[in-house]
């Protein structure tokens, strides 16, 4: 393999590592600034995270190696998934080796190591958390696969960066099924990422609290990896939906270092209109009782069904 593609892949990746925690310091400022508070520097997570990996760890002492390594696991899972997507260029190595379907298959890993280790230790708040997360994965999922779907149907292919590329090629309209299927990816986002309205990240409420109760027995350099993988869960959920709804600007055919070039600025003009909006939806949002997850959930699968539905009406298959 010729040493442009690798470089190009490792700068991808090395792209998302820098932006995810500089991403969620950024809703988490619109988010201040909406609600007329003092807004937090965009740099906090990397402070956070910085911090973090220079304290000690403490553990357990019925902690098992299953909970020492899935920080480890969890970050890792989320680093490959940052480098399937096509958030920069199209063609690179890990881009082309695996379709959408395994990249669902690459967070449902993570969801499962996370909460096994909330398990392990014991704690009541844990195992609260580990199995709000399952629920909330097990609704999650068929919907996010059911929007592949429909994006595969117009496409004619599971794989990300096909797909983003035969819908950058067309002409631009709104498609109704695009319309149902990004609405379906919305509200799932919001889910799998822990944001209001299914769960508050800036609270520690045990009635009310789901990733953050997963995490409450991690310290130090895990509870950093914890955190940065949340931010690039967070990071590569919204390069998906750039990926599905807003293609262009991604280097399908030049990966060379100026077509890479110009697709960072692109990348970061995305990132802040994406922020922007998810901030918006949080401020405009009530918390839901955890037991009206299901409802919410359903509805984002209901809505990526009508999409597919009305792709076939239209004499889309």
């Amino acid at each position: 393999m010729r040493p442009g593609p690798i470089v190009a892949q490792a700068l991808e990746i090395a792209v998302a590592l820098a932006a995810a925690p500089l991403f969620l310091g950024w809703v988490n400022q619109c988010r201040a600034w909406l609600a007329n508070r003092g807004a937090p520097s965009m740099l906090l997570p990397y402070r956070n995270i910085r911090k973090l990996f220079h304290k000690d760890a403490v553990l357990a002492e019925n902690a098992s190696p299953l909970f020492r390594i899935a920080p480890y696991i969890v970050f890792g899972t989320m680093v490959v998934a940052a480098g399937i997507i096509p958030s920069l260029a199209g063609r690179l190595p890990l881009v082309v080796a695996a379709d959408a379907i395994a990249l669902v298959g690459l967070f449902a890993t993570a969801r499962v190591f996370l909460s096994l280790a909330a398990m392990d230790v014991g704690t009541a708040f844990g195992t609260l958390g580990a199995r709000r997360e399952m629920m909330i994965g097990f609704l999650a999922e068929p919907a996010l696969l059911m929007v592949i779907f429909v994006a595969s149907l117009i496409s004619a292919t599971t794989a990300l960066p096909a797909i983003s590329a035969h819908l950058a090629s067309e002409r631009f309209t709104i498609d109704p099924s695009l319309a149902f299927i990004g609405v379906a990816f919305t509200l799932v986002l919001l889910a799998e990422n822990a944001r209001i309205p299914i769960d508050n990240p800036a609270t520690h409420l045990e009635l009310t609290m789901i990733h953050e109760a997963m995490l409450l027995e991690y310290s130090a350099r895990h509870l950093a990896l914890m955190e940065w993988a949340s931010a690039l869960r967070l990071f590569n959920y919204a390069c998906i939906g750039f990926a599905l709804f807003v293609p262009w600007g991604i280097a399908a055919r030049d990966i060379g270092p100026f077509g890479l070039t110009l697709s960072i600025p692109v990348l970061a003009l995305k990132l802040a209109a994406a922020g922007g909006g998810l901030a918006v939806i949080e401020t405009v949002s009530a918390k839901l009782r955890i037991m009206r997850a299901p409802e919410f959930l359903a509805s984002a699968f209901l809505f990526a069904v009508l999409g597919l539905l009305v792709h076939v009406l239209l004499g889309g298959a």
